[in-house]
């Protein structure tokens, strides 16, 4: 019998989550959403429709974004894991630290001072500023917060879970943005008040900057409210040792490890296309609907089609990760909606008038199969690093996930030269008063089909052919990990806050679960 099954597990002692617990690490990426939502959404069309900012420019700087992100990132994962914790913890403070510069430069992104907007390259300044600068205070935010779950619980089945909330908390603060893109919109008329009809015989509309910046400063105090919550509802079980100062070279050694398990760059990889597939359509969708269809309120409509199987699965994803395995239901999922996108396309030559509804459907389908890797990705990530930790002994959280964070920001650029590419490649009029061909429209529908279907399959073969743990393989860690667990506990390495009545509580469920683990390990060795 393994060491992990025994009345009082390393593993139970910093275990034992409350509903209240899954909540409050669910509102982290609420608050976080709030206002990444404006970006992943909002951002792309905002810098095309009011700032009048060309396609390649957007491109170009959102790549020199992500160029400055690969100095700044690792940079806060460093000081993440180095820094004394206080005694509110090591990652939670950074809530209270990072959430008003967030909400101040979400709202500068947005804001067009009189003259902005006139004057082409003040205009390209300004935007480049504003955007990085909310690029590092949302980094100062995110990082620490990814980190935060492995202290919280050292539990698989409870980090499961934290993942599913954390979704469904970064779910819900998307859905505020998209009320923004949905109402954001003023038919365009002539001199004499008419309506202006397009060439596809919809009505052109023009994103309008009042309701615009009106939603952005909503977001932004919304945002800091959350996280407030946040802070006094999270808490940190695993309480690890000040750092001792490390000699020289050891970051770079740690970055090799990271680098060399075949697990974290797997997932990471898988986490990249997903946000750039997530993004692409949250963007692209905008023109798409305004464009294409005429009809803005597709916006809100697809989102729900996209997210309401999260509503759904939400109940059924743990099970189902314990029958079938995290790895296993991704990786069919992701099949699924990339079949979903490639149906899409073939149905490109349908009269718009139907296919509208059509596309709202798949929609549907492939928001079921992206729904298992958006609710596990973090767990899987949590696994990858547990990976590291029980091979070298040696565990960084905030490095690590200042590079899982990284690739996801690589992701991000992916996005934005799909889209950006894509409206270069049709030649979308970007120019106040601009009108969009059929042909250009035809090509518009094309991409946005296209390039999910082709995203969401790469990824099924990440998750198939390279992410190697399996549900037989992650059962293996948990023993593996308690062994380590008590290896740091003893060595004084770590210590736990967890309230005694917590740890009374939880002590016979995690003993459960541990013995569950170690019959699944022994069953698979028999």
């Amino acid at each position: 019998m393994s060491e992990a099954v025994t009345n009082n597990s390393y593993i139970s002692r910093t275990s034992g989550l409350k509903t209240k617990d899954y909540i409050g690490y669910a509102l982290g990426d609420t608050a976080c959403c709030l206002v990444f939502g404006l970006v992943t959404s909002l951002l792309q069309k905002f810098y095309t429709d009011i700032f009048h900012l060309s396609p390649l420019f957007i491109m170009l700087m959102f790549i020199g974004a992500r160029v400055w992100d690969a100095v700044n990132d690792p940079i806060m994962g460093r000081i993440c894991d180095t820094v004394k914790p206080n005694k509110f913890g090591r990652y939670r403070p950074w809530f209270l630290y990072a959430g008003p510069p967030l909400a101040i430069a979400a709202i500068l992104m947005f804001v067009k001072w009189p003259g902005l907007g006139d004057n082409y390259v003040v205009t390209c300044v300004y935007a480049t500023i504003t955007y990085v600068l909310f690029g590092m205070c949302y980094t100062m935010l995110q990082i620490p917060y990814g980190s935060l779950a492995s202290v919280v619980t050292t539990d698989e089945k409870e980090r499961t879970k934290l993942s599913v909330f954390r979704s469904i908390g970064a779910g819900l603060g998307s859905v505020p943005v998209l009320l923004i893109a949905t109402f954001a919109y003023a038919n365009r008329v002539d001199e004499n008040g008419a309506n202006i009809i397009g060439e596809n015989g919809k009505v052109l509309q023009d994103m309008v900057y009042t309701p615009v910046i009106i939603g952005v400063v909503v977001m932004a105090v919304l945002c800091m409210a959350m996280l407030l919550l946040a802070f006094k509802l999270n808490k940190e079980r695993v309480v690890a040792k000040p750092a001792e100062k490390r000699e020289k070279g050891t970051t770079f050694r740690i970055i090799k490890t990271l680098f060399s398990n075949r697990a974290f760059v797997a997932v990471s990889v898988a986490s990249m296309l997903l946000l750039a597939g997530q993004m692409f359509t949250q963007s692209f969708y905008l023109y798409l609907f305004d464009d294409y269809f005429g009809a803005n309120w597709m916006n809100l409509v697809s989102t729900v089609c996209t997210y309401a199987p999260m509503a759904i699965f939400m109940f059924f994803t743990p099970k189902m990760v314990r029958k079938f395995g995290k790895k296993e239901i991704c990786a069919v999922g992701m099949v699924l909606a990339a079949g979903a996108n490639l149906i899409l396309f073939a149905l490109r030559g349908v009269q718009p008038g139907i296919l509208m509804y059509l596309f709202l459907v798949l929609c549907f389908v492939s928001g079921c199969g992206l729904t298992f890797m958006v609710l596990q990705v973090w767990s899987m990530a949590t696994d990858a690093i547990d990976d590291i930790e029980v091979k070298t002994g040696q565990r960084d959280d905030g490095t690590a996930y200042s590079f899982f964070m990284f690739f996801r920001k690589l992701g991000q650029v992916i996005a934005a030269v799909a889209v950006n590419g894509a409206l270069l490649g049709m030649n979308y009029a970007y120019e106040k008063g601009a009108v969009q061909s059929m042909e250009n429209l035809k090509v518009m529908y094309d991409m946005a089909t296209i390039i999910p279907a082709v995203l969401f399959g790469i990824m099924a073969i990440v998750l198939f052919v390279w992410y190697p743990l399996s549900k037989k393989k992650v059962a293996e860690l948990q023993v593996l990990k308690e062994a380590r667990l008590k290896e740091a506990f003893e060595s004084n390495e770590l210590s736990f806050s967890a309230p005694e009545a917590a740890v009374s509580d939880s002590t016979e469920e995690a003993t459960v679960q541990t013995d569950e683990t170690a019959d699944e390990v022994n069953g698979d060795e028999e």
